[in-house]
């Protein structure tokens, strides 16, 4: 049975009689559900390749200045998603506090990112599987793993919580006991250090142009990889909307999951750093589908696991079946938030008894179905194309919230509502907003400088890298031919009475 949804933008409960979602995600769940999509391949496949390229103190500095704007990002989203649950988040966010047409094109935005993201992850899969069984098809790991994934959505919500806590649980403790093991091996208490010890180890830090290498134009191109490896973080305030206490629930995730992310990633950097050279042929050529290149195998290598390659095969296998599975969450999400607004057909604001979106998902799945192009093409292939049409749509709905939070507190006091009466608020404001959005602006415009270097313009690289941002602004204005509108004055927005 099918009811038609009634969750208001502002978050308020829907009458009895005219269901929507549910809120049942606990904190754990939430903390959990932004770590699974953040934490992936990100970070035991593509991390080797800061390092080659920045060098140890250059990835060591881009991690940490990025994982500094993702925490402003955090708290910016953490105050909104507190004030404000609703399911579709940065799209509502938009709409009220900067423009109709920009929280429109940021909706159909988030939603293409992520619905081609689970294509991504699905092709991914393919070459991981092919480690194990090289003459299955690919396609039938594809419509098995997608299969899954729809199941995982379609029961409850709560069904997709536990089991998306359960797959980010197995990465981090692979990292907590890589954190562990590596750790022990630096300062030589087990082997696969240098044999002289911690200072053995340190000596890798100046080796050739270590510790920064290749200048900030490096920093910059490396800064896009790590960039990619924080996004998912975001999803908090996606699963905002089905929070059980968001008001006290989603404040306490925001916190914790930055510092996991952080601690985990900046440690592990350092780990890696430490124990293998930054001139390690190794480390540059990290790809999905060769799993021993990976630093994580490496290194537990070095520590006499000689099952490392097909235990690091394993967990890469749960990075991305965790990380579609939150996509095909967060997809979901936003087009039955984007129905609900009058913003797609409303077929898609119809939800299950037990609070599911069926259709938004039906139709999120069938996006996802650009996985089966490796059926034609190599999956190798599909995997880059797929990759670069999804590449520059996560650092668009950054900068989003980071604009949407700052006109929303500039509005917010601008109506002489009383701070204090935000059941979270952003520290360092205006600075944190500002900040993010500037740095999140640099990287997002810096992604591919390659392809205008050496006085010719590579304009497929360009078109490859860029063309999302034409068509977010194709989408914005658009928006604004056919149903009119502007940017938001302060005087003008409306904030829901507070329910705390």
């Amino acid at each position: 049975m099918e009811l038609q949804a009634g969750t208001t933008a502002d978050g308020q409960d829907t009458p009895p009689g005219n269901r929507g979602l549910h809120r049942v995600l606990k904190a754990r769940h939430l903390s959990m559900i932004a770590v699974g999509g953040s934490i992936g391949t990100g970070l035991f496949v593509a991390s080797g390749a800061t390092i080659s390229q920045a060098g140890p103190g250059g990835a060591l500095l881009a991690y940490a200045v990025v994982g500094l704007m993702v925490y402003f990002l955090m708290t910016s989203l953490g105050e909104l998603a507190a004030f404000m649950p609703v399911s579709g988040s940065f799209a509502t966010y938009g709409a009220r506090y900067v423009d109709e047409g920009f929280g429109f094109a940021i909706g159909w935005n988030y939603w293409y990112n992520w619905a081609v993201t689970i294509a991504v992850d699905l092709v991914a899969a393919q070459l991981v599987m092919a480690y194990w069984f090289p003459d299955v098809p690919g396609v039938l790991w594809s419509a098995l793993f997608l299969a899954l994934m729809f199941g995982l959505n379609a029961i409850s919500v709560r069904g997709f919580a536990e089991a998306e806590y359960w797959f980010a649980a197995i990465k981090v403790l692979t990292v907590i006991v890589f954190i562990g093991l590596g750790t022990l091996m630096i300062f030589g208490i087990l082997r696969g250090g240098s044999p002289q010890g911690f200072m053995g180890n340190l000596a890798n830090w100046g080796l050739g142009d270590a510790p920064f290498v290749g200048g900030f134009a490096a920093l910059i191109g490396v800064a896009m990889i790590v960039g990619f490896s924080f996004q998912g973080t975001e999803l908090i305030g996606i699963a905002a909307g089905e929070s059980e206490d968001p008001a006290r629930n989603i404040p306490r995730a925001v916190r914790q999951v930055f510092w996991r992310i952080l601690l985990f990633y900046v440690l592990a950097i350092g780990v890696i750093s430490l124990l293998i050279p930054y001139t390690d042929p190794k480390l540059l050529k990290n790809e999905v589908g060769d799993i021993s290149l990976s630093p994580f195998t490496l290194v537990f290598e070095r520590a006499g696991l000689l099952s490392a390659a097909a235990l690091m095969n394993a967990v890469v296998l749960t990075s991305v079946l965790s990380a579609g599975n939150s996509g095909m969450y967060a997809s979901t999400r936003m087009l039955y938030t984007l129905a609900v607004e009058g913003k797609a057909p409303r077929i898609f604001a119809r939800v299950t008894a037990n609070g599911v979106p069926r259709m938004a998902l039906w139709a999120t799945a069938v996006v996802a179905g650009l996985c089966f192009f490796s059926f034609v093409f190599s999956p190798q292939k599909v995997y880059i194309w797929l990759l670069n049409a999804s590449g520059m749509t996560g650092f668009i709905a950054w900068l989003g919230i980071a604009l949407s939070h700052y006109r929303f507190r500039k509005g917010y006091a601008a109506q002489g509502l009383d701070l204090g009466a935000l059941p979270y608020r952003a520290g360092l404001f205006p600075l944190g907003p500002v900040f993010a959005f500037l740095l999140c602006l640099v990287i997002t415009l810096g992604q591919n400088y390659q392809a205008f270097l050496n006085g010719r313009i590579d304009w497929a690289g360009v078109v490859a890298t860029y063309i999302g941002l034409p068509l977010f602004f194709a989408i914005w204005l658009g928006y604004r031919l056919v149903r009119g509108g502007g940017i938001v004055r302060y005087r003008d927005m409306k904030f829901p009475a507070p329910k705390f």
